[in-house]
């Protein structure tokens, strides 16, 4: 029987998590969405049986902006699915590592959130995830929640990738300036939460990169790696509507989590390692 069941194994984090446990050489299994739907309550019973250890979940409604016209379908994802997990945890032995956002926050602070910080979410997407939250809490099941933001990774749909195409094909972006928060590695996210599992911590962790930055001073990290020649102006989010409003500042604190495992590295270092990774092997490719 697998020791650790991921699911959303398919996404970005999920492709961490698998990635990760099969270089340590620990037992697992990867479900995809196709393979466990977690709204559904028999997928998760077939797959989800006595023996497993840890149940990593990974699935999650991730389309900020959906979610203002869809907020039922993010909240059998991102809240009900939660419990219905925990539920099945607690019933076969298994314990869970929940995974949440900087969103479930209001962005009015000007300092960093607590991980015991009072929850406060200005849309749709962030009362999904809150709402999984507590009813994790409620559970009564033995579990990580592992908050982070701005993920990342060399594959999938995120904002560091975007900004890599956009910048080798266009000659001028505009990029807002006036939110900030923590990039966090899709890869370091999963290394840090399996220390944590092996450190026997349980209750709510903080995961990112070190350091914070406003989406424009990252789009620039992006441009300085990829192509000096493009242009990168700051802007308001004002002039770029979108139908869910985002919180102004949603800088996660890491205390609880660098007590365990030490200085987090900074988000400049490792964008810029994962950058000229991929450039390196598109100049391979020769594209």
């Amino acid at each position: 029987m697998p020791e650790f069941l991921v699911t959303g194994a398919s996404g970005m984090l999920g492709r961490s998590w698998t990635r990760l446990l099969e270089t340590r050489g620990i037992d697992h299994l990867g479900a995809s969405r196709a393979e466990l739907d977690v709204t559904k309550k028999d997928a998760i019973e077939r797959l989800l049986v006595p023996g497993t250890k840890w149940v990593i979940n990974c699935a999650a409604w991730t389309d900020v902006d959906g979610a203002e016209s869809h907020p039922e379908d993010a909240n059998a994802v991102n809240g009900l699915a939660v419990r219905r997990i925990a539920d099945r945890c607690l019933r076969v032995g298994a314990k869970l590592v929940h995974y949440s956002t900087d969103y479930v926050f209001d962005g009015k602070q000007s300092s960093p959130y607590r991980v015991d910080h009072s929850r406060a979410p200005i849309n749709a997407y962030g009362r999904s995830k809150a709402k999984g939250e507590e009813l994790l809490e409620q559970s009564g099941l033995e579990h990580l929640l592992i908050r982070s933001s701005w993920l990342y990774a060399p594959w999938g749909k995120n904002f560091v990738l975007t900004m890599r195409n956009l910048v080798r094909t266009r000659s001028h972006l505009r990029v807002v300036d006036d939110q900030r928060g923590r990039p966090s590695s899709c890869d370091h996210i999963a290394e840090a939460t399996l220390g944590l599992i092996q450190k026997d911590c349980v209750g709510t962790y903080h995961v990112c990169d070190g350091g914070e930055c406003t989406w424009f001073d990252l789009a620039s990290l992006v441009r300085d790696v990829v192509n000096p020649d493009c242009a990168i102006d700051a802007c308001k989010s004002e002039e770029f509507p979108r139908p869910a409003p985002r919180p102004a500042y949603s800088v996660l604190d890491l205390t609880e989590t660098e007590q365990v495992l030490g200085p987090t590295s900074d988000w400049m270092h490792r964008v810029t390692r994962m950058l000229e990774l991929l450039e390196g092997e598109r100049r391979i490719r020769g594209g």
